[in-house]
């Protein structure tokens, strides 16, 4: 039984958020959905304006779309023509332009102007150095018929016990396949840095020591963007994948 002399103490009442607290939460919600259009938009926007300005410096100044829309308004005057950024016009003109020489390149005429114009720049030693070193890179980024970076992995990196996430871009080849130790084929495989993953380590391991996993490797570079904190594999980590029939 309560004794009556003392005075009846109630519960605090928990305090309701006020308005700021309110506008806080209102404002980050928003950043979460703006930042990541407005930062793709603005890279979009810079990357285009970035090849216009190169591409345009190799178009002669009667062609550019702002004098082709001057001259078909006929504004011949200085003084009346009207001044437009067109962006993403040297982006067309780039694009017309690969597709031509890639189209010109695969008949007999193209490819016998590429081995000799290549002729001339095997004779030449610091253009050569260039040129065989961005050919190679073109070569493994654009017309490689195996898919490069097309499964996310697991190595243990940097010692035995500590795992790391890693992308495998291709079978050691040449060289680096010829002076391996064993007789197992070995991969490349790019250990990608936190949070940045476009800098990282090209190692070699052999095939058995590397995990593929069902993750993709735009969800594998989340995780290692975020250092672990959003895990996007949907599938539950803590079961193991399904099995997946072999044909």
């Amino acid at each position: 039984m309560n004794n009556p002399f003392e005075e009846e103490t109630h519960p605090p009442h928990p305090r309701k958020p006020g308005l700021l607290a309110h506008l806080r939460a209102a404002f980050l919600t928003g950043l979460i959905v703006v930042a990541p259009i407005g930062l793709t938009a603005y890279v979009i926007w810079t990357v285009i304006g970035w090849v216009d300005g190169w591409v345009l410096t190799f178009v002669p100044s009667a062609y550019h779309p702002d004098a082709l829309i001057n001259r078909f308004l006929g504004y011949t005057d200085p003084g009346e023509q009207i001044h437009i950024n067109l962006r993403g016009a040297g982006v067309i003109i780039f694009l017309i332009f690969t597709v031509v020489v890639g189209w010109i390149a695969k008949g007999l005429v193209g490819r016998s102007l590429i081995r000799w114009a290549e002729s001339l720049v095997d004779r030449t030693p610091i253009v050569r150095s260039i040129y065989n070193g961005v050919k190679q890179i073109a070569e493994t980024v654009f017309a490689q018929t195996e898919t490069s970076f097309d499964k996310a992995c697991l190595i243990e990196y940097p010692r035995r016990g500590i795992w790391a996430i890693g992308f495998v871009s291709t079978n050691a080849k040449g060289e680096v396949a010829r002076r391996t130790p064993t007789d197992e084929k070995f991969l490349s495989v790019f250990v990608p840095t936190t949070p940045n993953p476009t800098s990282g380590f090209l190692l070699f391991f052999p095939e058995s020591d590397v995990i593929l996993l069902d993750m993709s490797v735009e969800d594998a570079a989340k995780l290692v963007i975020s250092a672990g904190l959003v895990y996007p594999n949907p599938k539950d980590p803590t079961q193991p994948p399904t099995a997946i029939p072999s044909s």
